[in-house]
């Protein structure tokens, strides 16, 4: 009896623990450390030991290379060449500082699949309001209890976690992280078949968060994350369809809401399978719903683990892949996108595991993530099916906006190593026109009767 009830206080403390690690606020002596010793948004503003991470000197500004009239960026590192190359031949000098995913991505396309490395810049920035902001967030935002949601956190509204305590803290940074603010983008998606053949599919998405739109009602701001608008441009079979998301800070108490309008039957329906393991628009079975942008939506399926910190050559400054004079068929190629086009630099991560729950579903029974101390964009993902086969390894081609000081990719990467295909999703290279930031948007903008007049081919 005595060793029963010493097991039941043991695990009653344990519980305890927990708990405290979940909801646990940031100390002021840790909150002090952001813009000293971390940069604004919580990365460790030194270089590391041997220089080849620099320490952090405020990322690129505005006018850092010329824009073209219509918003493409120039890339400031033009005159660059690349340190070194890895390839499949030399791979094991420097799987240290590679992932599991990657190291699968050499193994399943060793004549093809290299990682071109260059000199390390540490180039994300945001406007300073937005370091204030993440500052307000250190100091007074907490996981609401089971971590699924955001106490505290409409003060500031970007970058929950500047200092984590724990995995989720830092997946909740990649949720909360700044994008410029409202923002209309004209891209295209792409699946290739194992011989690289595709049909391009273009999408004009819009975001909106509550701070930035007109006539929301203060109870719908309350628990308001973003306002997600998606709709088909092409092909002609697909055109006009539109996706509708409303996101919450709390996503368990108020879960996700979506819609979509069907331009060939003019209906709006409710669309529950627009999040966690549903299928991904036009994705020919490729992504999942909570694969967009890398990882979106409730994490309450999981059970998240920070690892550690770790430095790690990942894909940075990938300005070249974004340039208008690239074309789509240069970045497509069978098997996985360009390399040659690549850029990969060496940089600090935040790594993160994610373990679905006992009795919980999603076709993704573990995931991890490596998250870039700077932007808080995750840059690599790995997702394993339910016999722990690596299966998906995703992967952002990060790429700091530096005229609107926000952190973003040229586009996102999703490889099915089983299969041999993936997706490629944000592309804009033959575009009219890049990113528009700063968009006025109405609450009004973003309701199901909204969505028919969205849909007019």
């Amino acid at each position: 009896m005595t060793i029963r009830k010493s097991m039941l206080q043991c695990s009653a403390l344990a519980l305890s623990l927990l708990a405290a690690n979940v909801m646990a606020a940031v100390s002021a002596d840790q909150v002090a450390k952001l813009g000293t010793t971390l940069t604004p948004l919580g990365g460790e503003k030194a270089g590391n030991a041997d220089g080849t991470i620099p320490a952090w000197d405020g990322g690129l500004k505005p006018g850092a290379a010329p824009v073209t009239p219509n918003g493409f960026l120039g890339n400031p590192y033009a005159s660059e060449k690349p340190l070194f190359t890895i390839t499949a031949q030399n791979l094991d000098q420097y799987k240290s500082k590679l992932s599991e995913g990657q190291l699968a991505m050499f193994k399943r396309y060793p004549e093809t699949y290299v990682m071109p490395v260059y000199t390390t810049h540490r180039s994300a920035s945001v406007p300073e309001n937005i370091n204030q902001a993440a500052k307000i967030s250190a100091q007074k935002t907490t996981l609401m209890e089971g971590g699924n949601g955001l106490k505290d956190f409409t003060d500031s509204r970007y970058y929950a976690f500047p200092v984590p305590q724990n995995g989720l803290e830092v997946v909740w940074n990649h949720i909360t992280r700044y994008r410029g603010g409202n923002l209309r983008r004209t891209i295209v998606q792409a699946t290739p078949q194992t011989n690289g053949a595709y049909t391009l599919v273009n999408f004009e998405d819009e975001v909106s968060f509550p701070t930035g739109m007109s006539g929301l009602a203060p109870e719908k701001a309350a628990n308001a994350l973003l306002f997600f608008k998606q709709r088909v441009t092409a092909p002609a079979r697909l055109a006009g369809n539109v996706l509708l998301v409303h996101d919450s800070l709390d996503q368990v108490a108020e879960p996700r809401m979506a819609w979509i309008y069907n331009a060939g039957q003019r209906r709006v329906r409710r669309a529950p399978q627009v999040s966690y393991d549903g299928p991904g628009t036009a994705s020919d079975g490729l992504r999942t719903s909570d694969n967009f942008d890398m990882y979106n939506g409730a994490p309450d399926r999981y059970d998240w683990k920070l690892i550690g910190k770790k430095e790690m050559y990942i894909p940075y400054n990938n300005f070249q892949m974004g340039l208008p004079t690239v074309k789509y068929s240069d970045i497509l190629k069978a098997g996985h996108t360009n390399q040659q086009l690549a850029r990969y630099e060496l940089h600090r991560v935040w790594e993160v595991e994610a373990t679905l729950k006992s009795g919980e579903r999603n076709i993704y029974a573990k995931r991890r993530f490596f998250v870039d101390e700077d932007s808080w964009q995750i840059a690599v993902s790995e997702h394993y099916d339910g016999r722990g086969q690596l299966w998906r390894i995703g992967q952002a081609m990060l790429a700091q906006h530096y005229e609107a000081q926000a952190p973003s990719y040229a586009f996102e990467a999703l490889y099915d190593i089983i299969s041999g295909r993936y997706l490629a999703i944000g592309m804009n290279n033959e575009e009219k026109h890049a990113f528009e930031f700063g968009i006025k948007t109405s609450a009004a903008d973003y309701t199901p009767s909204a969505l028919r007049s969205a849909g007019v081919r």
